[in-house]
């Protein structure tokens, strides 16, 4: 499996549609078979006590990622879940700077698909967090029973 099924702009119109109440949190900058790069456009919501970033929107621009690049794949399946996160937060992101959670699918499966994300604050060279996700992937429905069957 290596075509891309949606693009950049197909994946924003997609969480436009679907997630209208996170979609104008991320930007997809990059789309390539098994990667993406996303962007969280860091606001004041996204920062806690001490001006930098809180964990869950971190965790969240690793979540939307991972679902993305699973998209990227297999096209728009609203309703492929996340069934683990493993979450290291390894350093202090840069105080109101983006984050880019650059992103890979280790696993494309029929059912399941895992994804690492290494999240970086803009301007900074380390990585500040890494994620390992494991997505379920919804079964095609049942073609419906020829009439009179």
């Amino acid at each position: 499996m290596d075509d891309i099924v949606m693009d950049a702009p197909a994946l924003e119109a997609f969480c436009k549609q679907v997630f209208p109440q996170v979609h104008q949190d991320f930007a997809v900058e990059e789309v390539a078979p098994m990667r993406l790069k996303v962007r969280l456009k860091v606001a004041e919501r996204h920062l806690r006590p001490g001006g930098t970033v809180s964990g869950p929107s971190m965790f969240a621009l690793a979540d939307v990622a991972v679902y993305f690049a699973l998209l990227s794949m297999i096209g728009p399946k609203a309703l492929a879940v996340t069934t683990n996160c493993s979450m290291d937060f390894m350093r202090k992101p840069a105080a109101h700077a983006d984050l880019i959670a650059e992103t890979r699918l280790l696993k494309l499966g029929r059912t399941l698909a895992v994804g690492d994300v290494l999240i970086f604050s803009e301007g900074m060279e380390a990585p500040v967090a890494r994620a390992t996700m494991t997505y379920s992937i919804p079964p095609e429905p049942a073609p419906d029973p020829a009439p009179g069957a």
